[in-house]
C-alpha cells in the first residue's frame, strides 16, 4: 500500500468529506475511473492517428509474414 498526501482547500475538503469522497474506497474508485478514462482517450487518439494515415489494413498473409519475421529475429537474437 502507498500513502498519498494531497493539499486542497478547506472548502473542497469539507464538501468532499460530506459526500464520502475522501474515504479510501472512494478515492480508489475515482482514481480507477480516471485511469480507465485516460486509457480510453489514449486509444481513441491512437485510432485517430492511424485513421489519418489512411494506410490500408494488412492482409492475413502480411500479418503472418510479420509474425514469422519477428519469430526469426527472436531466434537469431537467442543464438538459435
Amino acid at each position: 500500500m502507498t500513502t498519498v498526501q494531497i493539499t486542497i482547500s478547506d472548502a473542497l475538503a469539507k464538501e468532499a468529506a460530506a459526500e464520502g469522497l475522501l474515504e479510501t474506497g472512494s478515492i480508489e474508485a475515482i482514481l480507477r475511473e480516471q485511469l480507465a478514462a485516460a486509457r480510453v482517450a489514449k486509444m481513441q487518439a491512437t485510432r485517430q492517428r492511424l485513421m489519418a494515415t489512411r494506410t490500408p489494413p494488412m492482409t492475413a498473409e502480411e500479418i503472418e509474414a510479420e509474425i514469422n519475421e519477428y519469430r526469426a529475429e527472436r531466434r537469431r537474437a537467442a543464438g538459435a
